[in-house]
């Protein structure tokens, strides 16, 4: 019974969360990738300005943030399944 419920309760969870907190980060990354390149050409076009700097620069932004966030999703979720798994591990083991 024990099993089950720290199973359900927070080794699966824990998976899904990684999971899907990973899927987004990687997702977020390739965005993060497009938004610094969009950087770099806006700042070296010879027409810039910085206003057109600026609104790419806060793009980048946004998608750094958003990596941070999603990273700290998958972190928290290696926590929770690890918490879990220790709770698992650290039954008393029935007498045969």
């Amino acid at each position: 019974m024990r099993f089950t419920l720290l199973l359900l309760t927070t080794v699966l969870p824990g998976l899904a969360a990684i999971v899907v907190s990973g899927y987004f980060v990687m997702v977020d990354w390739v965005a993060l990738s497009q938004a610094h390149a969009r950087v770099e050409q806006v700042a070296q076009s010879p027409d810039r300005t910085i206003e057109a700097i600026s609104i790419a620069q806060q793009a980048e932004t946004r998608h750094r943030i958003n990596c941070f966030a999603e990273g700290v999703g998958v972190l928290l979720g290696g926590i929770w399944t690890s918490i879990g798994i220790h709770g698992i591990c650290t039954q008393p083991r029935k007498s045969r």
